[in-house]
């Protein structure tokens, strides 16, 4: 008789949580509340150092978790630290989700992601006035449609990143098998054009949209614990 053929199994892969610029962990806590029990989570610290690398913010994730492999879930400028993740740490992410996540082709930053004339903006932004965004800003765009006593902790909490974490350009990269993306319909940060071009950077090959800003995990953690579970039901050992 031959020997039976090993079924391959949904495996339960950790997964590390990567924010979107100068955003706290604490915006993660619902989400990682409402994965299943004994699911292993963290959330990224990025690198405070004034002009730290894109490379230095892609080494100082990988150096925290002690996981070999992983899932990761990336918000905003979180997948362009996905993406140098990737490129540096290929064998380790086991899947990647984007939530509302910009994507960069290689050889592009998050910079030259942007539509014009956005991309001027933003770059005029950088050069004078730094990466923190006006506390108005954050309330109207970053933080749109939140109550205003969430809005108003998140400035409070709001810490700057690296110009570098803006400029520099993304490398080719090797995707894994497993990749979603999240699309957020209200959101007042990225485009629904820039969040196409994104998950098509990603090559996703599922993709669900929520009707919330550009926090989703804040206004309907449960439909993003939905969509990692979704992710990781797809990795297999």
């Amino acid at each position: 008789m031959n020997a039976p053929k090993p079924t391959r199994r949904p495996a339960h892969v950790p997964v590390l949580f990567l924010s979107g610029a100068g955003l706290p962990a604490w915006i993660w806590d619902d989400v990682r509340a409402d994965l299943p029990a004994g699911t292993n989570t963290a959330v990224a610290r990025y690198p405070r150092e004034t002009h730290a690398s894109l490379g230095e913010y892609a080494d100082a994730v990988a150096a925290q978790v002690p996981w070999s492999s992983f899932a990761v879930v990336a918000h905003s400028i979180g997948g362009v630290v996905a993406t140098e993740l990737m490129a540096r740490h290929p064998g380790r992410v086991a899947g990647i989700l984007g939530v509302s996540a910009l994507i960069p082709q290689p050889g592009h930053s998050f910079v030259r992601s942007m539509p014009f004339p956005a991309r001027l903006f933003l770059g005029a932004m950088l050069r004078f006035g730094g990466t923190r965004p006006p506390a108005k800003a954050i309330r109207t765009g970053l933080a749109g449609g939140l109550p205003p006593a969430v809005a108003d902790r998140i400035v409070a909490d709001f810490d700057p990143e690296s110009v570098r974490l803006y400029r520099d350009p993304a490398p080719a990269r090797q995707l894994p098998a497993a990749r979603a993306y999240l699309f957020t319909r209200n959101d007042k940060e990225f485009t629904a054009a820039i969040q196409r071009q994104s998950a098509e950077t990603l090559e996703a090959t599922t993709t669900e949209e929520l009707p919330t800003g550009h926090l989703p995990m804040i206004e309907d953690p449960a439909a993003v614990s939905h969509a990692v579970q979704k992710l990781l039901a797809t990795i297999v050992t």
